[in-house]
């Protein structure tokens, strides 16, 4: 990966909406930089690796005769563009494309484009390190920076995201399959996946659907417990399971390939493994 700079995370989801097979959702394309920046609303388009990777996503869909129904992506260039690619490989007839900034990543507020630490200085307050351009990973899920998100707002915008990407192709499922595919980034795909765990009552919640790689996809299968929308105007309990977490199979041809985080420096792991979605110990 020498000479190589990734751009900041960006991220795939698709949900298959059916009767009998609901909702999938797959989550892929996620590129993390390795510069320690905080880059959740500052852009910046794909390298020109992004772009082969997102690529070899769309001509491997393509190759599985993966059709979606629906596009929908993050407003960010580089969401944005992940999600193009797949518009730009899948068969005719395409999918609408559809842009929207809840699926942008989590914001950072005033430490948008400052260095990240890893520690937090014990001799300064937080406001000293802001004026310093010091800005540490914050640790919980209240904890941001002035004018930032907290993973509890992502996640609150994640629930928003997906009553409109998602539930309202619910009914069309009813007799009919139904694909979305949604192009984000890690910690924001991280929580859309949370976001539609939370309508199954069943699903369990200790496990983790973070710490993605580059242009990897999660899959899940949704569907409406009682079969039917009939006589609701809120939201039905659903089934979801996750049946494919972090698949990067469409990266193995490709001459450059995805570093994997064991043959990183600590900082640069900890950076995959914090913008991928995972929370840093």
């Amino acid at each position: 990966m020498r000479g190589h700079r990734l751009p900041p995370p960006t991220s795939f989801l698709s949900s298959c909406l059916q009767q009998s097979h609901p909702p999938q959702i797959a989550r892929a394309m996620l590129t993390v930089t390795f510069k320690n920046i905080w880059a959740g609303w500052k852009d910046a388009p794909l390298s020109t690796l992004g772009e082969s990777q997102a690529a070899a996503l769309g001509q491997a869909f393509n190759k599985s005769n993966t059709k979606f129904d629906f596009i929908y992506a993050s407003d960010l260039l580089r969401a944005y563009a992940t999600g193009q690619a797949v518009l730009d490989f899948h068969s005719s007839p395409k999918p609408p494309f559809k842009s929207d900034q809840r699926l942008r990543e989590q914001h950072f507020g005033i430490a948008e484009g400052h260095r990240w630490v890893m520690e937090t200085p014990s001799d300064m307050t937080y406001e000293e390190m802001y004026a310093q351009g010091i800005f540490p990973i914050l640790r919980g899920r209240d904890a941001k920076f002035p004018e930032a998100e907290s993973l509890n707002d992502l996640a609150h915008r994640a629930d928003s995201a997906i009553a409109d990407c998602v539930v309202p192709h619910l009914a069309a499922a009813a007799t009919a399959e139904v694909h979305i595919a949604i192009a984000s980034h890690g910690l924001c795909i991280s929580e859309l996946v949370a976001a539609l765990l939370r309508l199954d009552p069943d699903s369990r919640r200790d496990i983790s659907y973070a710490g993605l790689l580059n242009t990897a996809w999660t899959r899940a299968t949704v569907s409406i417990r009682d079969g039917s929308l009939s006589g609701t105007t809120t939201t039905p309990p659903l089934n979801v399971t996750v049946t494919d977490v972090n698949n990067s199979d469409h990266l193995a041809d490709l001459d450059v390939n995805v570093e994997e985080a064991t043959s990183l420096d600590d900082e640069k792991a900890a950076a995959r493994a914090f913008f991928g979605g995972k929370a840093v110990a």
